[in-house]
């Protein structure tokens, strides 16, 4: 199994940068990985379509100036704290590729946030990002974007600070393909956690559970798992993550919109919900 060795972290607010950027460093440390910290800045000119209309050129200018100088404020709050959290833990940056040590860098961009985002999200291993505290924020739909266009593992990660990660996972299996994908991006992890915790909904009959037939085949890989059978009845979110917390993990691999997300959208769902109420790491796929 193949290792993350490059960890992108896009960061939007200086408020939500801190959380990621601490998950990336102590994963890069436990896989000597590089972690980009990503700031894209939004292109003034964009907004011209948007308010240029009945404006005289020099109202607009104005408007730019300030956008930018806006812009290049925030770009500095983030740049602070990447500095302070790098200095931190210590990675040494990097602008090319170490031979087997953990290092980082800056990048910084400029134009559509979720475009970037899911362009730089296709040339790394593993996104790590904020949790967004509101679903249907700017942070929550750019967190979808990426999700579902990049073909890549988001590790969503809460606001307070961690001082180890993935020492006991718990896998949200229903057999579906997402959850088959994410599994197999989370081999990695899986081989270096202490303790791995399958989280499967009871089955009819006396066939054998989807979770131990799971289990069977991680031991294909050397790896030991627990299943723990999850009363999903009604609730399946929240019996998910009660779960979770019962099992003792301290990250969450699964699956997500394992049904369209137009659905999840009109009738909500578990992905929905994990995004909006998980305090553990969420490592998550499409």
């Amino acid at each position: 199994m193949t290792a993350f060795k490059t960890i992108l972290v896009p960061l939007d607010e200086p408020s939500s940068a801190p959380a990621p950027l601490e998950a990336a460093f102590l994963l890069a440390t436990r896989f000597n990985a590089h972690v980009t910290a990503l700031h894209v800045r939004p292109d003034p000119t964009l907004m011209v379509p948007l308010v240029g209309e009945g404006m005289s050129g020099a109202m607009v200018e104005e408007m730019l100036g300030m956008a930018e100088r806006q812009a290049g404020e925030r770009a500095g709050e983030v740049r602070a704290i990447y500095d302070s959290v790098r200095l931190g833990h210590p990675l040494p940056e990097a602008t090319r590729p170490p031979t087997d040590a953990a290092s980082c860098g800056w990048r910084e961009m400029t134009g559509r946030e979720d475009d970037i985002v899911t362009r730089q999200a296709r040339l790394h291993d593993l996104i790590v990002m904020a949790r967004p505290i509101d679903h249907d924020s700017a942070a929550g739909n750019s967190l979808n974007t990426v999700l579902l266009d990049s073909g890549k593992p988001i590790l969503l990660v809460p606001s307070d600070k961690r001082t180890d990660i993935a020492s006991h996972i718990a896998i949200a299996w229903n057999g579906s393909t997402e959850a088959a994908r994410a599994v197999a991006y989370a081999l990695p992890l899986l081989a270096v956690a202490a303790k791995v915790t399958i989280l499967t909904a009871a089955e009819k009959g006396g066939e054998a559970s989807a979770g131990q037939e799971l289990a069977d085949q991680l031991a294909w890989h050397g790896l030991t798992a627990n299943v723990h059978t999850v009363d999903a009845a009604h609730h399946a979110g929240p019996a998910l993550l009660d779960s979770a917390h019962a099992v003792g993990a301290d990250m969450l691999i699964m699956g997500a919109y394992t049904h369209s997300r137009l659905r999840q959208l009109i009738l909500g769902g578990v992905t929905r919900h994990v995004i909006g109420h998980a305090t553990l790491p969420v490592l998550l796929c499409h």
